[in-house]
């Protein structure tokens, strides 16, 4: 009777499991974008036997396929089936509306909601004696970072296991948050951003508690846990700045200010070409004229993280952008690879996962900057893409990010008529902590001896600013007119 029982359980799923593996080899038809096959989301929701549903402003999509719930988010490789996290092979696209997945989306999904179907005992199930669980290891810090911003100091705590953080008091000079479960040794951690002072982490009994001490007074404290790794993110406002970033809090907004950041420089000189082309003198050179190119035409304050030939450590150029309070910041750089032959123009946008394998290695090369910076009292070697994955800020700009990348990549390919690359996102260190939308553009190959020769002549590299400053000046277009329809009537309130 059990037996027959089970067999009407999973049979369904076996039968529904062999549908869609078909499904997963061809059934589908697929769609070309950004040089790999996608299909179209409202289809494998279809197979799913679900329905798509989409927020408002295009940023997530969620499924509901036999009781579970898949959330993916736009420009994401990452998604969650039921709250865990599973990385597709390509980001997740919207084309003129049109959500759009890779074509092993259905391959990579159908294990885990089956999975976790089989693994739901049947309710009517007789309890069975279950052998004792050893008990779970204790949950350890793994490295605690601290950032300064503008508005706010983030902390953030990596652990070994899930915490729960819990804030006991946040008025006058000091904090405390507790942090429910931690095993962790005294540790204290001198900041001295001009708002707080110290950090610093004690044992409490079984939990831990971090004492965070201002300089003044503090502001409100904002609590977020995140997963995969799982780590506790502490927000720590000044007073008078106690709300959400800048896009979420006033997106009404115009924008005044973008730093111009022109990469590379001093006994840095990036990538070199056949021909002896500089890769910092290059991009330094075209980013001044699209600065002026800015104030001239646009209306908006161009600041330039460096104006002559120096060496700026990569995570000072966001941190001058934050002081600066900029809208936007714009890095501008060279390509470089070993097939001398490359050639084109992409666009990047900061994320933990790189679109393809050219992402990662691009932004390996830029990255590789870190092991120039000598900095005083510290040794050993950066981990570039780590420092990227604990630097969460700019996970909340990266909407924007993407928009912004779209249009001034679509603007320099059609300007230049120059082979379209792409927008691709990765792990780039100099985009890490950037308070705001941010972009990396890398405007053409320096070790393509053709496109080395166009890319020493002052009329191209005119032609290249003003192609950049076009992609800026369309997004500005863009954001305004969103602007004036998120603009509230004389009577209405907005919320918060």
């Amino acid at each position: 009777m059990a037996t027959s029982m089970t067999l009407r359980r999973v049979l369904p799923g076996l039968v529904l499991l062999l549908s869609f593996a078909g499904a997963a080899m061809g059934g589908l038809p697929t769609v070309a974008h950004e040089g790999r096959d996608y299909v179209e989301l409202v289809r494998a929701a279809e197979l799913l036997k679900t329905r798509l549903e989409a927020t408002p402003n295009g940023t997530q999509a969620r499924l509901r396929p036999s009781g579970h719930v898949v959330i993916l988010t736009r420009n994401w490789s990452r998604i969650l089936i039921d709250g865990s996290p599973l990385i597709l092979d390509a980001p997740v696209r919207v084309r003129r509306g049109v959500w759009l997945v890779p074509d092993t989306f259905v391959a990579q999904v159908l294990p885990r909601v089956q999975s976790a179907a089989a693994a739901s005992p049947p309710t009517s199930a007789p309890a069975v004696p279950v052998a004792p669980v050893a008990a779970a290891a204790p949950v350890t810090l793994e490295e605690l970072r601290v950032r300064s911003y503008p508005s706010f100091t983030r902390i953030v705590l990596e652990t070994s296991g899930v915490v729960t953080a819990r804030v006991e008091t946040s008025a006058g000079k000091e904090a405390r948050v507790r942090l429910v479960g931690l095993v962790a040794a005294t540790r204290t951690e001198d900041i001295g951003d001009g708002f707080v002072e110290q950090a610093r982490l004690e044992r409490a009994g079984a939990d831990a508690v971090l004492r965070v001490v201002f300089e003044a007074v503090g502001g409100d404290v904002k609590v977020a846990a995140l997963a995969d790794p799982p780590r506790v993110v502490l927000d720590f406002l000044r007073p008078g700045d106690s709300m959400p970033p800048r896009d979420q809090r006033d997106a009404t907004a115009p924008l005044r200010v973008i730093v111009l950041d022109a990469g590379h420089g001093g006994h840095d000189s990036g990538a070199v070409g056949p021909g002896g082309l500089q890769e910092k003198d290059l991009v330094l050179d075209v980013t001044r004229r699209v600065a002026r190119l800015v104030e001239e035409r646009l209306g908006v304050k161009a600041v330039l993280s460096r104006d002559g030939d120096h060496f700026v450590p990569l995570r000072d150029r966001t941190s001058f952008a934050n002081k600066e309070r900029a809208d936007l910041f714009v890095s501008i750089h060279a390509n470089a690879h070993r097939e001398t032959a490359s050639t084109g123009v992409e666009t990047y946008f900061l994320s933990s996962e790189a679109t393809d394998s050219g992402a990662r290695q691009v932004a390996a090369l830029e990255n590789a900057t870190v092991q120039l910076e000598k900095t005083p009292g510290r040794s050993g070697r950066l981990d570039a893409i780590k420092a990227i994955l604990w630097d969460l800020a700019q996970s909340e700009f990266q909407l924007e990010s993407s928009r912004l990348a779209e249009v001034v990549q679509d603007s320099i390919t059609q300007s230049l008529r120059m082979p379209n690359r792409g927008v691709k996102q990765a792990g780039f260190y100099v985009l890490g902590g950037a308070a705001m939308p941010a972009i990396l553009i890398e405007i053409g190959f320096v070790t393509n001896p053709t496109e080395e020769k166009r890319l020493k002549d002052s009329k191209y590299r005119d032609e290249i600013a003003r192609a950049i400053y076009a992609g800026l000046a369309d997004y500005k277009k863009k954001y305004d007119t969103r602007t004036r329809e998120q603009t509230p009537g004389p009577r209405a309130t907005r919320e918060r």
